[in-house]
């Protein structure tokens, strides 16, 4: 069984919900679908909880009433005849009752969890029942009854597979398996989501416990490309990564997918595929554990980057000053991108500078402390590893017009990344897709 993943704008409109149920069951087999809210949906609900927090009833109130006119003319547009017609608003009206009974009472953070969560019921809801007008054999499962995340905040894999086998074998012999992506119950049953990778976590963990054939992520893009396209002249799409790849790719700028999401799929050994909605038919994107030896497969950029240089005379020798430093950056939960160290200084990335002043406040006591703001990194990905001998010099003579803050190689066999000036990143880019990708166009 395959496991098909939509995001918010492959089911955004009454027409794209039927184009999904269409990609779905073109094969005949029994597949298991996630899907996400409609798109703007979610910041509909978040905007909702907005109100509810500073107390403003009415704000929150009149979202509701625009979220839900919008939703009654899907109706009209998706469905055919009347009984579902009249089933799908008796299902949103009861929907926008349980919404506006927030504003009647006291708010919590959970409740805001709640709020949110209706986005994925309501669009896996007017699917399934599109699906049931149409004759497919298909059936709603809630995320609710086997998605959970443990005491810290983690998915905990045993348990959604040992709740979902259960809630498989009461409900055999269907074609279409659909569930809600994101939403989820925590270690205390409470309503809760995934937070990171959303929906594609939730494909990636529903695949590695049914042991899916393939999990396929379904985007309106034609897989992850070798460079960004919106800024670069002749991208093209990368057909094959390894799963180490595709996360260095994700966690600096490629934002198709999370780099957290496809870890249960990599840990189960079930590949993942990207596709696109529009060009159903275009091969896209897979990724597995096969490393393509002596490739460079692409280049993505992580903007809002700070550096921070530190230097000590009294570093020399000195044993715990990368502790100190590092627990500086600890204390303020503020994760470090890029390291590099000499015999005298350290210098350090970081994509989050809520903390910024007090970290470095905190790091004068160990030496003179710089900082460089409005920086970008660029990451090259492939099979980097230091005996492919000369890849390093590839990746670097693409460079060689563009001044270079900090590199970093050896890290991973995967990717050599360059800290550079915001301001230099698209010439960087073009540079490196000339380079690599573009000698023979």
């Amino acid at each position: 069984m395959k496991v098909m993943k939509f995001g918010g704008t492959s089911v955004g409109s009454p027409e794209r919900m039927k184009s999904v149920s269409q990609l779905v069951t073109r094969s005949g087999e029994p597949v298991f679908v996630v899907l996400s809210a409609m798109s703007g949906t979610t910041n509909s609900l978040v905007e909702i909880s907005n109100y509810l927090y500073k107390k403003n009833p009415e704000g929150a109130n009149d979202v509701i009433n625009r979220l839900e006119q919008k939703y009654m003319g899907h109706v009209e547009e998706l469905y055919s005849t009347d009984e579902y017609k009249q089933l799908t608003r008796e299902f949103l009206k009861g929907e926008f009752q349980f919404l506006r009974s927030f504003t009647k009472d006291l708010f919590t953070s959970f409740e805001e969890k709640s709020i949110v969560a209706q986005g994925e019921i309501i669009s896996t809801n007017m699917v399934v029942n599109y699906m049931k007008e149409q004759g497919i054999n298909a059936v709603l499962l809630s995320a609710l009854d086997f998605m959970r995340t443990d005491k810290n905040g983690e998915p905990d894999p045993g348990y959604i597979k040992e709740k979902l086998a259960k809630v498989m074998e009461e409900n055999e012999g269907y074609q279409i398996y659909l569930t809600q992506g994101f939403i989820c119950r925590n270690a205390y049953g409470e309503v809760d989501n995934l937070e990171r990778g959303g929906s594609d976590y939730t494909a990636s963990l529903i695949g590695a416990a049914i042991n899916a054939d393939e999990i396929q992520i379904w985007t309106d893009i034609d897989g992850m490309h070798n460079n960004d396209p919106r800024i670069v002249d002749k991208t093209e799409a990368v057909r094959q990564l390894h799963f180490e790849e595709a996360a260095e790719l994700a966690y600096f700028g490629a934002k198709i997918l999370h780099p957290t999401c496809v870890q249960p799929a990599k840990f189960a050994g079930i590949p993942v595929r990207l596709k696109n909605t529009m060009e159903p038919d275009a091969p896209g994107t897979i990724i597995d554990n096969v490393t393509v030896r002596g490739k460079i497969k692409a280049v993505a950029a992580k903007d809002n980057i700070t550096a921070i240089k530190i230097k000590s005379s009294r570093m020399l020798l000195a044993t715990g000053f990368l502790r100190k430093v590092f627990e500086i950056f600890e204390s303020y939960q503020t994760a470090i991108d890029m390291v590099a160290t000499s015999e005298v200084g350290v210098s350090m990335s970081i994509d989050n500078d809520t903390h910024l002043h007090d970290i470095v406040d905190e790091l004068k006591k160990y030496g003179t402390v710089t900082v460089d703001s409005d920086m970008c990194i660029i990451c090259v990905v492939g099979d980097l590893d230091w005996s492919n001998i000369g890849f390093e010099t590839l990746a670097t003579d693409a460079m060689k017009n563009i001044p270079v803050r900090m590199i970093s190689y050896g890290g991973s066999n995967y990717n050599i990344s360059f800290l550079i000036k915001a301001a230099d990143k698209k010439r960087a880019l073009q540079s490196l897709s000339d380079t690599l990708f573009n000698k023979g166009n």
